[in-house]
């Protein structure tokens, strides 16, 4: 199974493509992974443009079964915490046009699946995600580690809930 992991966001979007074969002790192949930017300079609405056409072309060059993204928790700002929700929903918008099953998992379920431990650092986030899955380049952005961690996510949580079975 293929699927695309996405780190949602308005300035910077991580996304990754993952694959993992149904026999049992497979592990998860990290198959591409990237950290997408827009400008501040544009406007709000055309960085949410940007943002769809981009999922469009990853679900159109990967083809992906599935999409992994991240719930929104945010106690701090509001306006950040809308911003966001808007480029989530063009995300999914763009997903489910494509028929592609939606998981959402929050950022302690992402923890978890990939630490062990609900309340994981960032450093070990990185650490885990690469002793988890061969990442095989250097990456500058938070934001594409925890796509790949929700990528591992979708897999750890596939048998239980992600997939209604």
């Amino acid at each position: 199974m293929r699927i695309l992991a996405v780190d949602p966001g308005y300035e910077r979007v991580g996304v990754a493509v993952l694959e993992k074969e149904n026999s049992g002790g497979a592990r998860e192949t990290l198959l591409f992974s990237e950290c997408f930017k827009t400008s501040a300079k544009l406007p709000h609405s055309e960085r949410l443009k940007l943002i769809g056409e981009e999922i469009k072309r990853m679900i159109a060059t990967h083809r992906p079964s599935a999409l992994a993204i991240e719930k929104l928790f945010f106690a701090n700002n509001q306006k950040t915490a809308i911003l966001v929700s808007e480029a989530r929903g063009v995300i999914i918008c763009e997903a489910a046009r494509s028929g592609l099953f939606v998981a959402e998992f929050t950022p302690l379920q992402a923890k978890v699946a990939v630490t062990g431990y609900g309340r994981g650092t960032k450093s070990q986030m990185k650490f885990m995600v690469e002793k988890l899955i061969s990442v095989g380049k250097k990456i500058k952005e938070d934001d594409e580690y925890d796509a790949i961690a929700l990528g591992l996510t979708f897999f750890a949580y596939k048998k239980e809930s992600a997939l209604g079975k």
